[in-house]
């Protein structure tokens, strides 16, 4: 098992997502990110998102496109909180430019 599937599994001990408070799943790979909530309990993907219809700008600007696009269905859905599971990855670069465009629409974690 690699290290960050380590780190990935230590933290989904911690967090649960239920249908008002999901779990933000962020996957991401070398050239896309993806991003979706889930709720755990019913075992249910709740919204999803990814770059992978943008084609222009650096991939932080895209993760940052992506985390204010799942903002606003989130919105809709009348979700406001999440727990942020980051996957083992670190939180700089991408990862934090998703969660900084969802905080831009008002969602709170």
């Amino acid at each position: 098992m690699n290290r960050r599937a380590k780190r990935q599994k230590r933290i989904r001990k911690k967090i649960k997502g239920t249908d008002t408070k999901p779990r933000m799943n962020v996957f991401r790979s070398n050239k896309h990110i993806y991003a979706q909530a889930v709720d755990d309990v019913s075992r249910k993907t709740l919204a999803s998102e990814s770059d992978l219809k943008l084609t222009k700008g650096k991939k932080a600007d895209k993760a940052k496109i992506v985390g204010e696009k799942l903002g606003e269905k989130l919105n809709k859905k009348g979700i406001k909180e999440l727990c942020f599971d980051r996957s083992g990855y670190r939180y700089h670069g991408r990862v934090k430019a998703l969660a900084e465009g969802l905080r831009k629409k008002g969602v709170k974690f």
